[in-house]
């Protein structure tokens, strides 16, 4: 007979490899749909990154669609993570935000430009845009009027000056280094310091 130290340490190490089967699927997921547009991914094309069977996903994920659901909320989760800089210290906040859209910026562009034809696209994005906002507010809390209108104003227009469609126009588009983007960054938020007219007067 089984001893229970042995029956938890097999459903320990069962529950582990899940875990880790999980994980690898969101992985492939992630760099799958990094590179092409949701309806042209099938579950295939996922299986074969991740090296399992189209069965396996079923399993854990039930469909396509909330796979990708998962997806988003562990790109939100290491968002959080890797987002960490003191409040008020805008190069800071600046190079935090930068190392986040220079991981996986093009993707996210590619995800929010499909949110008007794909419920799970717009799920992600209305997601990602309330986190966003949500840490704007956190590193920002030192600028920021206590309440009312004024205060939804002034995150309003950090929200605009941290946008990720503002990172695509300067490093995409027009080609800045990431240095010289940088830069313009601080030099938008600094220009919208709600701060700055209060010193004026």
């Amino acid at each position: 007979m089984e001893s229970e130290g042995k029956r938890s340490y097999r459903m320990g190490a069962r529950a582990a490899a899940l875990e880790a089967t999980r994980a690898r699927i969101v992985q492939a997921a992630a760099e799958v749909w990094s590179q092409r547009w949701h309806d042209e991914v099938t579950l295939q094309h996922i299986a074969e990154a991740a090296g399992v069977s189209v069965q396996t996903i079923v399993n854990h994920f039930g469909s396509k669609d909330a796979l990708y659901d998962a997806l988003a909320d562990a790109v939100a989760a290491q968002t959080g993570l890797s987002r960490q800089a003191p409040v008020g210290d805008v190069p800071g906040i600046v190079a935090a935000l930068f190392a986040d859209y220079e991981r996986q910026g093009d993707a996210n562009v590619l995800w929010i430009a499909q949110m008007d034809r794909i419920p799970a696209a717009r799920r992600a994005a209305a997601h990602a845009r309330g986190l966003h906002r949500a840490w704007l507010e956190r590193v920002f809390a030192d600028r920021l009027p206590d309440a009312g209108r004024e205060r939804e104003h002034a995150l309003d227009l950090h929200y605009a000056a941290t946008d990720i469609y503002l990172w695509k126009l300067w490093r995409r588009d027009l080609g800045l280094s990431r240095a010289d983007a940088e830069r313009a960054m601080r030099d938008l938020l600094d220009a919208i310091d709600p701060r700055r007219d209060q010193h004026a007067q």
